[in-house]
């Protein structure tokens, strides 16, 4: 499968499928031979699973610069390692890098390649089901220890490969994580899409074959999106649908001690109950989302972890937070997002709403 991406900036594809990296090599082997240098950014247990299948498919030289899992990688200090990494090597402009596993080595990656001498080329490998969202799009951060993904750029990608191979390692903690972002972009564009998953009784052993439509069709709506609004202007704010109250509760609990995904289903509970009341989603929608969610594996009793005083505090932080008015991403139906600024007071009380339901087992 390849899904063209076009903004403003650039075109570039994403391409889909089983032991893709070797035609990628194949592919583009005259491009590559042209840069100076090729330098793979890993995790190190992603590079650990994965380095036999790379050097054996990945068929060009490169050079690898191993920064620490997860959340961790995206800090100060890893930014900096990796910079100094390329600066030791001989790097240069016409150097490129490859952002190799989940979506934080790909921002991490990412702003790296957009600030190295003002800015080379970059490719995304994205190992995990959460990352078919945040490799496309040309969305790249780091993080502060005040809130998430505040320091970045938006850079786009000169091609996004996206292996099957890599997902038959994933635990299924990364598979809940990756299929909240999933079941995000089925709500905010299709309703019978959204049915779909309302039949799942768990995400263990999800069927390849149906898994891989879902991730086509989620990077189909967010790659419309992006064109769309490249920048976060306008339509691109309705991706972050779950994620003002959700990068809450991820910093409140600490980066990496919950997963994003995990903190993006708890936060689209309130945002869908704020949705009945701003929209016209029916009333007892977010009641049955919980439910789902409950029954799919996630630990939304996590949110007991987060006096709601700490989370209105980083909501304030939030990037979509202007002159203190809080701007979420709602549905005013299933499949049609809209924005709204919320007062607190109306998130304080799905807040205690939430916290009732946990409370009650129900």
């Amino acid at each position: 499968m390849i899904i063209p991406v076009k903004t403003n900036a650039s075109v570039y594809e994403v391409h889909l499928g089983e032991g893709i990296l070797e035609d990628f090599s194949f592919r583009n082997k005259k491009k590559l031979e042209d840069y100076d240098q090729l330098i793979i950014v890993s995790d190190e247990i992603v590079w650990s699973l994965h380095e036999d299948y790379v050097r054996e498919n990945f068929t060009a030289p490169f050079k690898i610069c191993i920064v620490p899992t997860g959340e961790s990688c995206k800090t100060f200090e890893s930014y900096l390692n990796v910079q100094t990494f390329l600066l030791q090597e001989g790097a240069t402009r016409n150097s490129a890098l490859f952002a190799f596993g989940g979506g934080a080595v790909g921002d991490l990656t990412g702003f790296v390649a957009a600030t190295f001498m003002r800015g080379i080329a970059f490719y995304q490998i994205p190992t995990t089901i959460l990352a078919h969202d945040s490799s496309v799009g040309g969305k790249t951060a780091i993080n502060h220890p005040i809130g998430k993904n505040m320091i970045g750029a938006f850079y786009q990608p000169k091609e996004v490969i996206y292996d099957f191979h890599f997902l038959k390692t994933l635990p299924l903690r990364e598979v809940k994580s990756g299929m909240a972002e999933v079941i995000k972009h089925s709500l905010i564009s299709d309703n019978k899409w959204v049915e779909e998953f309302y039949q799942l009784t768990s995400l263990s052993n999800l069927d390849k074959h149906q898994l891989l439509q879902w991730l086509d069709k989620g990077i189909r709506v967010k790659a419309k999106i992006v064109e769309m609004d490249e920048k976060e202007n306008s339509f691109r704010k309705y991706l972050n649908f779950g994620h003002t109250y959700g990068h809450a509760v991820e910093a409140s609990i600490g980066y990496g001690k919950i997963s994003h995904g995990e903190a993006v289903m708890i936060g689209m509970i309130p945002a869908l109950m704020l949705s009945e009341k701003f929209g016209n989603l029916p009333n007892g929608f977010a009641k049955s989302f919980y439910s789902l969610a409950m029954r799919l594996g996630y630990d939304i009793k996590q949110v007991l972890a987060c006096p709601f005083e700490k989370l209105a505090d980083f909501m304030l932080k939030d990037k979509k937070t202007m002159k203190k008015q809080l701007h979420f991403a709602l549905l005013d139906t299933i499949g049609v997002p809209f924005i709204k600024v919320v007062p607190m007071e109306d998130i304080k009380q799905c807040d205690e709403q939430l916290r009732k339901w946990i409370m009650e087992g129900k």
